[in-house]
């Protein structure tokens, strides 16, 4: 298993979201960040005064998925979130040593996939 980490900008995820969801990783983590890279900061004027914002907004990405799995999902980040300038994000892959759900106590790549009781009642 592998833990596929996107810091990506913000119009970005809607396309990558959907083409996941299309793919059938429903399951990923967003969060909302701050941080600075070779972008480095950018300077506005307000009210006659430079100021300089060293930290841009990011969305945080993460997906848990099978070794298998793993070029699928960072094709798709790379695909939507490419634009060829400065800022575009980074992705990370990560070892992941197991996972369990919780509240089954299923191990390993079983707990990747969609439950087959919520499946049925998702129908």
């Amino acid at each position: 298993m592998k833990l596929v980490v996107a810091y990506i900008r913000h119009e970005a995820f809607e396309p990558i979201r959907l083409e996941l969801l299309e793919l059938g990783f429903p399951s990923i983590t967003i969060i909302e960040v701050k941080g600075s890279g070779r972008q480095k900061g950018i300077t506005e004027q307000y009210r006659g005064s430079a100021l300089t914002n060293y930290l841009r907004p990011k969305i945080k990405i993460e997906c848990v998925v099978a070794d298998g799995d793993t070029q699928t999902i960072v094709d798709t980040i790379l695909k939507h979130a490419r634009t060829g300038s400065i800022g575009d994000g980074k992705v990370f892959v990560i070892p992941v040593e197991q996972a369990y759900r919780i509240r089954t106590g299923e191990s390993g790549e079983e707990t990747l996939q969609i439950h087959p009781d919520a499946a049925a009642a998702a129908t």
